[in-house]
């Protein structure tokens, strides 16, 4: 039980490294074309091509869920499982708190939530697909967080 716990929690924190890197080199490079409409100030609809990579990081953690079941629940489900959350947190994160596509969790003054939102929002000035910055999910570069503590501090 403990081992699986710390496979999942260690999955869940690899995704994150995982998530920069194809953020970085896939969505801004190879796959640009799914992901610029993201970048977009105004969409046409709801959805956007860049829903696309839900499927792709679901489709692993979904797999690995399904072949560690019928394994006996071996390694490979505790790492689909660790994939599964961290794709439900980037889910409750990026679409729905940063990008309000529902309107939940408007207000906020916890410095941490206020540094991803700058963070995401400096990502977001940048329209084109070179000179990024941030593209990580939940780890926020210290210059967000300073600017969060100087506006709660006001």
């Amino acid at each position: 039980m403990i081992l699986g716990l710390a496979i999942t929690v260690l999955s869940f924190l690899g995704m994150e490294f995982m998530a920069w890197f194809t953020h970085k080199y896939v969505m801004h490079g190879i796959m640009w074309h799914f992901h610029q409409d993201h970048h977009l100030k105004d969409h046409e609809n709801w959805f956007e091509r860049n829903d696309v990579f839900f499927l792709i990081y679901a489709t692993p953690g979904a797999l690995l869920v399904i072949i560690g079941i019928v394994s006996g629940f071996d390694f490979k489900f505790y790492i689909g499982i660790g994939i599964t959350l961290y794709g439900f947190t980037y889910f409750l994160v990026h679409d729905i708190f940063i990008h309000q596509r529902f309107k939940l969790f408007r207000n906020t003054n916890h410095p941490y939530f206020l540094a991803l939102r700058k963070a995401h929002k400096a990502h977001h000035k940048i329209l084109e697909k070179e000179h990024g910055v941030c593209f990580g999910m939940l780890v926020v570069p210290k210059k967000y967080y300073l600017e969060a503590a100087k506006i709660l501090n006001k």
